[in-house]
Protein backbone atom coordinates (compact mmCIF):
# COMPACT_ATOMS: atom_id res chain seq x y z
CA UNK A 1 0.00 0.00 0.00
CA UNK A 2 1.33 3.49 -0.46
CA UNK A 3 0.75 5.87 1.93
CA UNK A 4 0.05 9.31 0.82
CA UNK A 5 1.56 12.52 2.74
CA UNK A 6 -0.27 15.37 4.47
CA UNK A 7 1.54 18.75 4.15
CA UNK A 8 2.49 18.16 7.79
CA UNK A 9 3.85 14.82 7.07
CA UNK A 10 6.29 16.36 3.81
CA UNK A 11 7.09 19.20 6.11
CA UNK A 12 8.81 16.77 8.88
CA UNK A 13 10.06 14.73 5.98
CA UNK A 14 11.70 18.01 4.68
CA UNK A 15 13.14 18.40 8.42
CA UNK A 16 14.65 15.22 8.52
CA UNK A 17 16.01 15.16 5.01
CA UNK A 18 17.84 18.85 5.53
CA UNK A 19 19.94 16.26 8.11
CA UNK A 20 20.86 14.22 5.69
CA UNK A 21 21.84 17.35 3.69
CA UNK A 22 23.83 18.09 6.04
CA UNK A 23 25.68 14.78 6.80
CA UNK A 24 26.41 14.50 3.07
CA UNK A 25 27.50 18.44 3.06
CA UNK A 26 29.80 17.53 6.07
CA UNK A 27 30.82 14.37 4.28
CA UNK A 28 31.93 15.43 0.68
CA UNK A 29 34.29 18.58 2.84
CA UNK A 30 35.79 16.06 4.92
CA UNK A 31 36.56 13.87 1.93
CA UNK A 32 40.29 14.20 1.19
CA UNK A 33 43.26 12.23 -0.02
CA UNK A 34 44.26 9.85 3.07
CA UNK A 35 41.11 9.69 5.50
CA UNK A 36 39.31 6.72 5.89
CA UNK A 37 35.85 5.58 5.01
CA UNK A 38 35.30 5.06 8.68
CA UNK A 39 36.32 8.70 9.19
CA UNK A 40 33.62 10.05 7.06
CA UNK A 41 31.18 7.53 8.73
CA UNK A 42 31.97 9.32 12.17
CA UNK A 43 31.32 12.66 10.44
CA UNK A 44 27.90 11.54 9.74
CA UNK A 45 27.37 9.94 13.19
CA UNK A 46 27.79 13.52 14.34
CA UNK A 47 25.60 15.45 11.96
CA UNK A 48 23.05 12.74 13.14
CA UNK A 49 23.92 13.14 16.20
CA UNK A 50 23.81 16.77 17.25
CA UNK A 51 20.38 17.27 15.45
CA UNK A 52 18.91 14.40 17.11
CA UNK A 53 18.07 12.09 14.63
CA UNK A 54 18.79 8.30 14.27
CA UNK A 55 20.14 6.29 11.11
CA UNK A 56 17.95 4.11 8.80
CA UNK A 57 20.97 2.28 7.58
CA UNK A 58 22.59 1.21 10.89
CA UNK A 59 21.76 -2.21 11.73
CA UNK A 60 19.45 -2.47 8.14
CA UNK A 61 18.50 -6.14 7.46
CA UNK A 62 16.90 -6.89 4.37
CA UNK A 63 16.12 -10.05 2.94
CA UNK A 64 19.00 -10.49 0.74
CA UNK A 65 21.67 -9.27 3.26
CA UNK A 66 23.48 -11.77 5.24
CA UNK A 67 24.37 -9.51 8.25
CA UNK A 68 23.12 -6.21 9.67
CA UNK A 69 24.59 -3.50 7.81
CA UNK A 70 27.08 -1.59 10.34
CA UNK A 71 27.61 1.98 9.08
CA UNK A 72 25.24 5.33 8.94
CA UNK A 73 26.45 5.42 5.31
CA UNK A 74 27.31 4.07 2.37
CA UNK A 75 30.41 4.61 1.09
CA UNK A 76 31.35 3.47 -2.23
CA UNK A 77 34.40 3.47 -4.05
CA UNK A 78 35.05 3.48 -7.95
CA UNK A 79 34.02 -0.01 -9.29
CA UNK A 80 31.57 0.01 -6.10
CA UNK A 81 28.16 0.62 -7.42
CA UNK A 82 26.04 1.32 -4.39
CA UNK A 83 25.99 -0.15 -0.76
CA UNK A 84 29.67 -0.28 0.24
CA UNK A 85 30.57 -0.71 3.85
CA UNK A 86 32.59 1.75 5.12
CA UNK A 87 35.90 0.02 5.76
CA UNK A 88 39.94 1.66 6.69
CA UNK A 89 40.39 2.08 3.27
CA UNK A 90 41.96 5.32 3.15
CA UNK A 91 40.81 7.63 -0.07
CA UNK A 92 43.87 7.95 -2.85
CA UNK A 93 43.90 10.93 -5.11
CA UNK A 94 41.12 10.39 -8.22
CA UNK A 95 39.58 8.11 -6.10
CA UNK A 96 34.89 8.10 -7.48
CA UNK A 97 32.98 8.14 -4.11
CA UNK A 98 29.14 7.58 -3.58
CA UNK A 99 28.01 8.04 -0.32
CA UNK A 100 24.19 7.33 0.57
CA UNK A 101 23.12 8.59 3.73
CA UNK A 102 19.69 8.35 5.67
CA UNK A 103 18.35 9.75 8.09
CA UNK A 104 15.09 9.56 10.63
CA UNK A 105 13.90 12.37 12.27
CA UNK A 106 10.22 12.94 14.59
CA UNK A 107 9.96 9.37 12.84
CA UNK A 108 9.87 10.35 9.25
CA UNK A 109 13.06 9.38 7.13
CA UNK A 110 14.93 11.17 4.68
CA UNK A 111 17.83 9.46 2.13
CA UNK A 112 19.82 11.16 -0.51
CA UNK A 113 23.36 10.21 -2.37
CA UNK A 114 26.51 11.97 -3.85
CA UNK A 115 28.97 10.88 -5.58
CA UNK A 116 32.15 13.02 -6.47
CA UNK A 117 35.75 12.75 -6.86
CA UNK A 118 39.14 13.14 -4.21
CA UNK A 119 41.77 15.09 -5.30
CA UNK A 120 42.67 15.58 -9.04
CA UNK A 121 39.70 13.85 -11.20
CA UNK A 122 39.67 12.55 -14.68
CA UNK A 123 37.26 13.67 -17.15
CA UNK A 124 35.64 10.60 -17.66
CA UNK A 125 34.70 10.54 -14.35
CA UNK A 126 33.14 13.93 -13.68
CA UNK A 127 30.83 12.98 -16.95
CA UNK A 128 30.25 10.03 -15.53
CA UNK A 129 28.94 11.82 -12.23
CA UNK A 130 27.54 14.59 -14.08
CA UNK A 131 25.29 12.23 -16.07
CA UNK A 132 23.78 10.62 -12.64
CA UNK A 133 23.14 13.91 -11.92
CA UNK A 134 21.05 14.86 -14.83
CA UNK A 135 19.24 11.45 -14.56
CA UNK A 136 17.94 12.60 -11.83
CA UNK A 137 16.72 15.97 -12.67
CA UNK A 138 15.22 14.24 -15.55
CA UNK A 139 13.41 11.87 -12.90
CA UNK A 140 12.69 14.64 -10.38
CA UNK A 141 10.72 16.70 -13.51
CA UNK A 142 8.96 13.61 -14.18
CA UNK A 143 7.15 13.18 -10.65
CA UNK A 144 4.53 14.84 -11.40
CA UNK A 145 0.76 14.52 -10.43
CA UNK A 146 -1.38 12.48 -13.05
CA UNK A 147 2.25 10.83 -14.21
CA UNK A 148 3.33 7.35 -13.42
CA UNK A 149 6.31 5.59 -12.45
CA UNK A 150 7.39 4.54 -15.60
CA UNK A 151 7.67 8.09 -16.92
CA UNK A 152 10.08 8.60 -14.27
CA UNK A 153 12.22 5.43 -14.75
CA UNK A 154 11.73 6.42 -18.66
CA UNK A 155 13.33 9.69 -18.14
CA UNK A 156 16.38 8.29 -16.26
CA UNK A 157 16.90 5.45 -18.41
CA UNK A 158 16.78 7.79 -21.94
CA UNK A 159 19.87 10.15 -19.85
CA UNK A 160 21.61 7.28 -18.93
CA UNK A 161 21.64 5.32 -22.15
CA UNK A 162 22.03 8.19 -24.40
CA UNK A 163 25.31 8.78 -22.48
CA UNK A 164 26.71 5.22 -23.37
CA UNK A 165 25.94 3.99 -19.61
CA UNK A 166 25.39 0.74 -18.27
CA UNK A 167 22.64 0.73 -15.22
CA UNK A 168 22.25 -1.83 -13.03
CA UNK A 169 18.74 -3.89 -13.68
CA UNK A 170 16.97 -4.54 -10.04
CA UNK A 171 18.26 -1.64 -8.42
CA UNK A 172 16.30 1.74 -8.36
CA UNK A 173 14.58 3.90 -6.18
CA UNK A 174 11.50 3.46 -3.98
CA UNK A 175 8.96 4.95 -1.68
CA UNK A 176 9.60 6.63 1.36
CA UNK A 177 8.19 8.19 4.70
CA UNK A 178 8.00 6.65 7.87
CA UNK A 179 10.27 3.96 6.89
CA UNK A 180 13.17 4.21 4.64
CA UNK A 181 11.74 1.49 2.04
CA UNK A 182 8.27 1.89 0.75
CA UNK A 183 6.03 0.91 -2.19
CA UNK A 184 6.31 1.81 -4.73
CA UNK A 185 9.61 0.35 -6.48
CA UNK A 186 11.12 3.57 -8.58
CA UNK A 187 12.89 1.58 -11.52
CA UNK A 188 15.66 3.52 -13.07
CA UNK A 189 14.61 2.30 -16.90
CA UNK A 190 11.49 1.56 -18.12
CA UNK A 191 8.32 2.68 -20.28
CA UNK A 192 6.39 5.87 -19.85
CA UNK A 193 2.31 5.99 -19.00
CA UNK A 194 3.01 2.53 -17.58
CA UNK A 195 3.33 1.48 -13.64
CA UNK A 196 1.96 3.19 -10.50
CA UNK A 197 -0.19 6.42 -10.79
CA UNK A 198 1.78 9.61 -9.45
CA UNK A 199 -0.59 11.11 -6.53
CA UNK A 200 -0.12 14.40 -4.44
CA UNK A 201 1.53 13.34 -1.31
CA UNK A 202 3.47 10.67 -2.22
CA UNK A 203 7.15 10.54 -1.51
CA UNK A 204 10.17 9.04 -3.39
CA UNK A 205 13.79 8.11 -3.03
CA UNK A 206 14.71 8.82 -7.14
CA UNK A 207 18.43 7.48 -6.94
CA UNK A 208 19.70 6.38 -10.93
CA UNK A 209 22.84 4.78 -10.66
CA UNK A 210 25.46 4.54 -14.02
CA UNK A 211 28.53 2.18 -14.98
CA UNK A 212 30.54 3.55 -17.28
CA UNK A 213 31.61 0.52 -19.19
CA UNK A 214 27.86 0.63 -20.59
CA UNK A 215 27.36 -2.67 -19.31
CA UNK A 216 24.51 -3.76 -17.02
CA UNK A 217 25.93 -6.45 -15.14
CA UNK A 218 27.23 -6.77 -11.31
CA UNK A 219 28.59 -8.93 -8.52
CA UNK A 220 27.86 -8.78 -4.80
CA UNK A 221 30.95 -8.71 -3.00
CA UNK A 222 32.14 -11.00 -0.28
CA UNK A 223 31.04 -8.62 2.67
CA UNK A 224 27.34 -9.50 1.53
CA UNK A 225 26.15 -5.93 0.86
CA UNK A 226 28.78 -4.34 -1.63
CA UNK A 227 27.55 -4.55 -5.48
CA UNK A 228 30.46 -3.98 -8.13
CA UNK A 229 30.77 -3.30 -12.00
CA UNK A 230 31.54 -7.19 -13.14
CA UNK A 231 34.09 -5.30 -15.60
CA UNK A 232 35.87 -3.22 -12.56
CA UNK A 233 34.34 -0.34 -14.61
CA UNK A 234 33.30 2.92 -12.32
CA UNK A 235 30.01 3.85 -11.29
CA UNK A 236 28.23 6.77 -9.88
CA UNK A 237 25.03 7.30 -8.11
CA UNK A 238 22.83 10.17 -7.60
CA UNK A 239 19.55 10.26 -5.27
CA UNK A 240 17.12 12.68 -3.72
CA UNK A 241 13.86 12.01 -1.29
CA UNK A 242 11.13 13.58 -3.47
CA UNK A 243 7.34 15.09 -2.51
CA UNK A 244 4.56 14.99 -5.09
CA UNK A 245 2.64 17.64 -4.60
CA UNK A 246 0.30 19.89 -6.70
CA UNK A 247 2.23 22.31 -7.28
CA UNK A 248 5.16 19.95 -8.68
CA UNK A 249 8.01 18.16 -7.79
CA UNK A 250 9.41 19.09 -4.44
CA UNK A 251 12.91 18.06 -3.15
CA UNK A 252 13.34 17.26 0.33
CA UNK A 253 16.87 16.83 0.56
CA UNK A 254 18.01 19.48 -1.54
CA UNK A 255 21.65 20.55 0.69
CA UNK A 256 23.17 23.80 1.03
CA UNK A 257 26.02 23.21 -1.86
CA UNK A 258 23.06 22.82 -4.84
Amino acid sequence: MVELKTKTSIAAMHAAGQVVGQALTAVREAARVGVSLLELDEVAREVLRAAGASSPFLGYRPSFATTPFPAVICASVNDAIVHGIPTGYRLGDGDLLSVDCGAVLDGWAGDSAISFVVGRPRPEDLRLIDTAERALAAGIDAAVPGGRVGDIAHAIGRVCRAAGYGIPHGFGGHGIGRRMHEAPDVPNEGRPGRGFPLRPGMVLAIEPMVIASGKDTYYEADDGWTLRTSDGSRAAHAEHTVAITEDGPRVLTARTTD
